[in-house]
């Protein structure tokens, strides 16, 4: 990667001495030139820290998926029946996809948006809203989940314990 290493985060400033007047038009010139450049500089480093970021997770991706071809093998393997997740892993499963496709959709944000850095754009703004509310839809809905598999128990429960009862 061409990109500075970690830690040299630092700028230079350099201050050139013009031969006209602080206020003049070409010191303003020089002076917006300089900031653009602090601005692309900037912009660079994020880039190579953006490109880091990508690469730790697309060996992350890799690992994943990995694991899940050898679990699905497992389960293929196995009869079905003692293989099934328990709720803690279902769960972590659930919250696992709804976080990947969480940053799926922000990464596709990105490299969709031509206008990502402006700031007066309502449609990237809308975007982050939908996609949190998805999220929060996600998360929600597994909540929903675990409630009425904790229902589901809880009758049976009830309905074992009426049985002892009537049994006696």
């Amino acid at each position: 990667m061409a990109c500075r290493p970690p830690g040299s985060g630092s700028y230079t400033v350099v201050i050139i001495p013009l031969r006209t007047g602080l206020y003049s038009l070409d010191a303003l010139r020089f002076y917006l030139w300089v900031k653009r450049l602090k601005d692309l500089e900037k912009e660079k480093d994020a880039l190579c820290s953006g490109l880091e970021v990508l690469e730790k997770a697309r060996l992350w991706y890799l690992q994943r998926l990995e694991e899940n071809r050898a679990r699905q093998g497992n389960i293929e393997i196995s009869t079905g029946v003692g293989s099934w997740q328990g709720g803690a892993a279902e769960a972590r499963s659930c919250l696992l996809r709804s976080r990947i496709q969480r940053a799926n959709g922000s990464l596709g944000s990105v490299m969709s948006e031509p206008n990502v850095t402006s700031g007066s754009n309502p449609s990237l703004h809308d975007a982050v809203a939908v996609s949190d509310l998805r999220w929060h839809n996600t998360v929600l809905t597994q909540e929903v989940s675990d409630k009425n598999r904790q229902i589901s128990m809880l009758e049976l429960e009830k309905d074992a314990l009426v049985e002892k009862l009537q049994a006696h």
